[in-house]
């Protein structure tokens, strides 16, 4: 066994020392490096949190403009530019005629047209969504002609057609304010679900658009459905999204693709947009789901929703027309309307001095005005528009939906309600 020497001695206690003093220079670096990272850590969360103080703040300070700004009663706007979207589908850029400031809007809320049509009587009111998030200038909306009711002899839509066959660049129209409680919370970051079928894309593009300019980092799943892209309206924006906004994910459907319509690049799935469908894709049900779109469309996914878990306060949807807002019915508002036992309910329209009983048949008091001669004005017959706002002399009414128009105290908006029991109306 070999005998140490004093000077190997010497060299393996300086091997030690260096040993130690790297072992603690590590630690001390590796501590360092530590405390920066969680000093960068707290200084990223501090500055999100400072982005979303100054979000919050901006959009507060929007909807004070937006109340400052609002104008009571119609307005004149100009057709700055009518563009065509798709068959029988136009956008409209509007912009005010006294050149005055326009109000900001949330996005999902509507216009409120009040429209003169060659040989009626009286204007017309029809209610369409902004097409886009708001812009200091312009409104936009996006109009595709309505077709009659399936299987019935009745014209395509009055206000749809007139937009379409007769609305021109530098027309004059008169408009309401923006208006309407289906809308995107910007201030929130709440994962989000916008659901939409053919024109009902018009609000959802809107959300999109406005979570883009507001730069929000929340979850965003898009589903649109439609027959193919010839019936695609707004089609190039819709394909842009993903690219302006990493946290989106866009899910088209074509339920009929044309030929030339490549399954991957023009849409992802081929069919029609169900809850299944979103079961396959999202990782759980805890989103916030957003829907617009025709009766049929809005019936089946609000029932399925349910059925997957998800709670009604979690989700929203826009009226499309008279018949979503019976078919969209909150579910328990659906089984009360078809399982309650019918008794009689005597109406009485003060001013026609008629009355009528209410019958199962009718959907809505707007219904039953109209089954007995009694005219009532109505616009959107979605509950939006207010035309159908109505007196109530005696009794109380229930609503079938939500609506966007207010209905003050002691009357009621007939489109979308239905009598509790015996209802006098001034009508």
């Amino acid at each position: 066994m070999p005998v140490l020497t004093p000077t190997d001695f010497t060299l393996i206690v300086g091997f030690v020392l260096v040993g130690g003093l790297l072992v603690q220079l590590t630690l001390l670096l590796v501590d360092s490096l530590r405390s920066a990272a969680h000093a960068r850590s707290a200084r990223a969360r501090e500055l999100e949190r400072l982005e979303l103080d100054i979000r919050a703040a901006r959009l507060r300070i929007q909807s004070a403009e937006q109340e400052r700004t609002a104008w009571s009663g119609v307005r004149k706007f100009t057709v700055a530019k009518k563009i065509p979207e798709c068959a029988d589908t136009y956008s409209f850029e509007l912009t005010p005629h006294d050149r005055r400031p326009i109000p900001g809007f949330k996005p999902g809320q509507y216009l409120t047209f009040q429209l003169t049509l060659p040989g009626l009587a009286k204007p017309i009111i029809r209610c369409y969504s902004l097409s886009d998030c708001s812009r200091p200038n312009h409104y936009r909306v996006t109009i595709k002609r309505c077709p009659p009711p399936a299987g019935s002899e009745h014209p395509p839509g009055k206000g749809s057609s007139f937009f379409c066959d007769s609305v021109a660049q530098g027309d004059i129209l008169d408009v309401k304010a923006p208006a309407g409680h289906f809308y995107l919370d910007l201030e929130k970051e709440t994962p989000t679900v916008l659901i939409s079928g053919g024109v009902g894309i018009t609000p959802m593009i809107a959300m999109a658009h406005a979570l883009i300019e507001a730069r929000s980092n929340r979850e965003v799943w898009f589903f649109f459905g439609s027959r193919n892209s010839e019936d695609h309206m707004l089609r190039a924006e819709t394909l842009a999204l993903t690219s302006k906004y990493p946290n989106l994910k866009l899910h088209i459907c074509y339920s009929r693709p044309g030929k030339n319509d490549r399954l991957g690049h023009d849409f992802q799935h081929e069919g029609r947009v169900t809850v299944d469908l979103m079961k396959s894709l999202l990782p759980s049900q805890n989103y916030h789901f957003y829907l617009c779109g025709p009766g049929a469309f809005m019936e089946s996914i609000t029932d399925d929703l349910r059925t997957w878990g998800v709670p009604d306060a979690a989700v929203h949807f826009e009226a499309f027309g008279p018949a979503s807002v019976k078919k969209a019915a909150k579910p328990d508002m659906k089984k009360s309307l078809t399982s309650a036992p019918f008794t009689a309910k005597v109406i009485t329209f003060a001013k026609s001095g008629l009355s009528t009983e209410w019958s199962p048949e009718h959907a809505t008091l707007l219904d039953a005005a109209d089954a007995c001669g009694v005219r009532i004005e109505a616009g959107c017959r979605a509950g939006n528009c207010g035309a159908c706002l109505v007196a109530i002399k005696s009794g109380e009414v229930e609503y079938l939906n939500e609506h966007g128009a207010d209905a003050e105290p002691g009357s009621c908006l007939a489109c979308i309600c239905k009598p509790k029991g015996a209802l006098t109306l001034d009508a």
